[in-house]
């Protein structure tokens, strides 16, 4: 295998999705130095909402509005994207808690994997059950999105191709949509069944969110550490989910993830030390005050005025999510 290693991401359409890439870029950069063997390529088609200190350390793909798809298509399309070698597709809205080169060397010899499971059974974005017997085959490798690996090559180029093929058949496949578009974990865990590829074992140390850890998370970013949890005390405990705790290099915040703590305490102090240039221990502390402190005193008092509102005014109306695709 020839050519190096990189890390993608793709940030298309609104600016959220490139500050949080960005974000990113910032995240990747405290583990990964200057002349480290591992590069970090953004594909955007809105560069020009790239800080310049980000731009300096990343390699961006120019993309036109909609080139690769809209919704979850353009994740079926990083064969094209990746360059020779081995390439980390990491979603947007993660963060980086240590050092990658350990997830190079775990996925090294697949052409195309993810940090998953299998599942036979039960419902997935569609009947799983269904799907299997449909396509003869015994099961699906189970996974999140927000990480896939490929290695540039043939093999992985057929797979790309096969899940491109199926998105056209998504819903007479039987599978469900995710905001009203086709999902990519369900088209790419088909592609790579039906060409023989497998996951890596999804024990907690590559990926985790807050689908299968629900029961809290401890976050300390500049130092490394995380930890999820899935705590079978907790009232939100999954019990289907064979994991009790993960402590991830990768940290996916979908959903409203990315807009409470942890995350934007992270990313503020992130942006003090990659932007600012501040030292870490300042860093630190205008983060305590300006978002961990306030964020607090908030969570305090809607804990107490909640029951207040609900009596008078009754149950809010949930705001439309930015990420919601028309």
């Amino acid at each position: 295998m020839t050519g190096g290693k990189t890390v993608l991401t793709i940030a298309t359409g609104k600016k959220l999705y490139v500050d949080m890439a960005v974000n990113l870029a910032r995240s990747f950069r405290l583990w990964h130095q200057e002349n480290d063997e591992i590069s970090f390529h953004l594909a955007t088609d809105l560069p020009q909402c790239i800080p310049d200190n980000v731009k300096n350390h990343v390699r961006i793909i120019q993309l036109e509005p909609d080139q690769l798809g809209k919704g979850f298509s353009p994740k079926l399309h990083l064969d094209k994207l990746a360059p020779p070698g081995q390439t980390l597709f990491i979603d947007s809205d993660c963060l980086v808690y240590s050092n990658l080169n350990p997830v190079f060397e775990a996925f090294k010899g697949h052409n195309v994997s993810v940090a998953g499971t299998y599942i036979a059974g039960g419902e997935w974005f569609g009947d799983v059950a269904s799907v299997c017997k449909k396509f003869d085959i015994p099961h699906l490798p189970k996974f999140n999105g927000g990480l896939y690996y490929l290695e540039a090559g043939p093999k992985s180029k057929l797979v790309y191709e096969t899940a491109r093929k199926l998105e056209k058949e998504y819903d007479d496949i039987g599978f469900v949509r995710l905001r009203n578009h086709p999902n990519d974990e369900v088209l790419m865990a088909l592609a790579m069944e039906l060409n023989h590829e497998s996951p890596v074992t999804d024990d907690g140390s590559i990926l985790a969110e807050f689908v299968n850890f629900q029961s809290g998370i401890k976050s300390d970013l500049l130092n490394g550490t995380v930890k999820l949890y899935n705590d079978p005390a907790h009232p939100d405990y999954q019990k289907n989910w064979h994991l009790t705790l993960a402590s991830p290099v990768v940290v996916h915040y979908l959903g409203h993830h990315n807009m409470v703590m942890p995350y934007i305490r992270e990313v503020r102090q992130l942006k003090y030390i990659m932007s600012d240039g501040y030292p870490i221990g300042i860093s630190r502390f205008l983060t305590f005050l300006g978002v961990t402190l306030p964020a607090e005193i908030a969570k305090h008092f809607k804990n107490i005025l909640r029951p207040v509102y609900k009596t008078f005014m009754g149950t809010r109306q949930v705001k439309k999510s930015e990420r919601i695709v028309d």
